[in-house]
């Protein structure tokens, strides 16, 4: 049976005041308690959440904006549950933060179990998203974010899981297919060969295996590759073994690090041949390995920036992250521009300029970018093989024809198909030129022809442009975002999970850049105070009505609760005089 609170009945005398003292109340509403239970708590979705559960049936489950804000507060601070735990039972931040007025289990606590089983079904539903969506939208409204200029770059991080070796995965794939066939089929794990269950279950076996000398790597290798296959093909027929995930990974790793023969054996792939999605860990089939930084996950993140007068920053500006999306370590970063664009379309957060290096920049995605009116600011893939002059050397026209060459001569002859641009130049010229050999234009019958696609004309152009000092100066803060994978990193401690699979690890990095932006939106909110003084709104203008209304509530309550105090006590006296 859901539990909700109802976060829009509004309390005649406010219940932190028999709680709080001023000065507690001061520093919380300054810091991030305050921030998040003004602004956070009613995004939270707890809508989404309550689909998992029957609405009239059942026991109560604990307060779902509990629970939300629980989970979201434990990646902010990258706890574990048992930490989540004491922090809802003991710490006066927590409680402020998701408006624990009431003194009770029922509300202060919740068991690990439970809280297991809430982000199981949050990561099931895709919460992680519509939070971090919500909360974007919020400040980038409460703020007044201007979001068109945005940079985006991509972060390695790795889940919880040991980085094996080749002979580490099939021994840890063979050990795990053995424990789960012991347990669901007992009477098939008994048939199988004795030494083959002693050489990988035994308690010596993975300290055996960890030990192997360089010299007998590839000896033991080829062994533990031929008992994995043999376990293969032993129940490659039985229905209920084949759909077991532990077997499913064991016909993963043949298919990817091995070579069936026609004769029934199998040969070992050069690790070269190994794709780059492959099994990295039994114990996380979803990680996969990128050649520039290992095993493990990526994070594409993006946020906006602005350009300030000389090198220091503006407090008071936030700088919002618009965008963020976990993808596998394999993935191209090139692949991620265009749905992240899309990403902040939905939400209203795009941008008109956008910042990235080189991998983002090909001519395709600037061409898609530019159908959603969005620039994209990145230096060209490559370089030029220039002995003496090259495309890039030509000045070219708006309609893509070229002005003049590298030695200041026109072309006498301009054409356009569909392929692409003829540029005819003239022959006595161009024979007497001293850059003909390493020239690109070829002879013709008439003219020596210079002949180019629109795609190599776009991108000599935006070579021609990269060497400018107005580019230069634009492009320098892309560098910024540098500083933003750092944050994320010591703030919630992204690079390093403590979880494993897909899921686990998206609903973390997503909620963790969540905490980002509330820290950034705290410090930007206690700047804009200090700027603005004691008597103003920090986000916007002037205190209203309802916020002067709330202070006199509050006032009058703790006159009324300190009456109520001293009351038993002339009662007491009044009778014991008499």
């Amino acid at each position: 049976m859901l539990s909700i609170r109802d976060r829009k009945q509004q309390h005649l005398f406010d219940p932190w005041a028999a709680i709080l003292t001023a000065k507690q109340r001061q520093l919380l509403d300054q810091q991030w308690p305050g921030y998040f239970r003004e602004h956070i708590l009613d995004l939270l979705p707890v809508g989404k959440l309550a689909l998992a559960f029957p609405s009239d049936q059942g026991r109560p489950t604990k307060d779902l904006y509990t629970v939300l804000g629980a989970l979201a507060l434990q990646q902010f601070h990258d706890l574990t549950d048992s930490q989540v735990v004491e922090q809802l039972l003991f710490n006066i931040q927590w409680h402020y933060a998701l408006d624990l007025y009431k003194q009770s289990d029922q509300t202060q606590y919740i068991c690990e179990k439970t809280l297991w089983s809430m982000r199981l079904y949050s990561m099931t539903l895709g919460i992680d998203a519509d939070v971090f969506d919500a909360i974007a939208v919020k400040l980038a409204e409460l703020f007044k974010v201007d979001t068109r200029l945005q940079r985006i770059d991509s972060v390695h991080i790795k889940s919880n899981m040991a980085r094996l070796g080749r002979i580490g995965i099939f021994v840890r794939a063979i050990d795990r297919f053995l424990v789960n066939l012991k347990r669901q089929h007992r009477g098939l794990w008994k048939q199988l060969d004795g030494d083959l269950v002693q050489r990988y279950q035994s308690q010596q076996a993975r300290g055996c295996f960890a030990s192997v000398k360089p010299s007998e790597s590839k000896r033991t290798l080829r062994e533990v590759a031929s008992d994995l296959y043999r376990l293969v093909v032993r129940f490659n027929g039985h229905r209920q073994v084949a759909g077991m995930n532990s077997y499913k990974l064991l016909c993963r790793i043949v298919k990817e690090q091995c070579e069936v023969q026609p004769d029934g054996t199998i040969e070992l792939k050069a690790p070269k041949q190994i794709p780059s999605e492959s099994l990295q860990n039994p114990s996380d089939p979803d990680a996969t390995y990128s050649g520039h930084k290992g095993q493990g996950y990526q994070v594409q993140v993006m946020e906006t920036y602005c350009e300030h007068e000389g090198t220091q920053k503006d407090p008071a500006q936030l700088n919002l992250i618009t965008h963020v999306d976990v993808e596998k370590a394999c993935e191209s970063d090139a692949q991620a521009l265009l749905p992240a664009i899309e990403a902040t379309l939905e939400k209203d957060l795009a941008p008109e300029q956008l910042q990235a290096d080189a991998l983002y920049g090909s001519d395709e995605n600037c061409q898609e970018a530019k159908q959603h009116d969005v620039e994209v600011v990145s230096p060209t893939m490559g370089t030029e093989k220039k002995k003496g002059a090259a495309l890039s050397d030509f000045e070219f026209r708006s309609d893509g024809h070229v002005d003049h060459c590298p030695t200041g001569h026109q072309p006498l002859v301009r054409r356009k198909n569909k392929s692409g641009y003829s540029q005819g130049f003239d022959k006595s010229i161009c024979n007497r030129c001293p850059l003909l050999a390493q020239c690109p234009v070829k002879k013709g019958k008439s003219y020596y022809y210079l002949r180019y696609a629109k795609k190599a004309m776009r991108l000599a152009g935006r070579r021609q442009q990269e060497n400018t000092a107005a580019f230069k100066d634009c492009y320098r803060w892309r560098a910024g975002v540098e500083a933003t994978m750092s944050q994320y990193d010591r703030l919630t401690g992204v690079k390093r999970l403590r979880v494993r699979g897909f899921k686990a690890v998206r609903f973390a990095a997503v909620l963790k850049a969540a905490g980002v932006n509330l820290a950034r939106a705290v410090a930007a909110h206690r700047a804009r105070k200090r700027a603005q003084g004691p008597n103003t709104d920090p986000t916007g203008g002037e205190y209203n009505g309802i916020l002067l209304f709330k202070e006199l509530l509050s006032s009058i309550s703790r006159v009324l609760i300190g009456l109520c105090l001293v009351r038993p006590y002339f009662w007491m006296t009044s009778h014991e005089t008499a």
